[in-house]
């Protein structure tokens, strides 16, 4: 007899947010929960982007309400820093809990 999962229940796949998941919107919510705030050019180089593909990643996750974006100027240099908003913290961890449910369907039915 083989065990099936419950058809009622929701395969936690399906509760993964797409702009959240997405491998550099990941990295990039990742980077800036572990800091106050992260600076762009930091993140281009830790996610080996470019400015462009970077600059389209964090409008993102701006207009989703995720990060805010500042602009600004440390001495003479025009710098663009990235801040995790409470909205981005809670998408962060739902999108972690919802892997964690998938590793631990993988890992019981192995």
């Amino acid at each position: 007899m083989t065990d099936t999962p419950d058809p009622d229940a929701d395969h936690p796949v399906l509760g993964l947010d797409d702009v959240v998941h997405q491998r550099v919107r990941l990295g990039i919510l990742t980077i800036a929960h572990e800091a106050r705030r992260v600076e762009f050019g930091y993140l281009r180089t830790q996610l080996d982007l470019t400015a462009g593909n970077l600059s389209k990643h964090l409008s993102v996750l701006e207009g989703a309400g995720l990060i805010e974006v500042e602009k600004g100027y440390e001495g003479r240099r025009a710098r663009t820093w990235v801040t995790l908003t409470p909205a981005g913290t809670t998408a962060l961890a739902e999108e972690i809990n919802r892997l964690k449910l998938l590793i631990a369907r993988v890992e019981t039915t192995g």
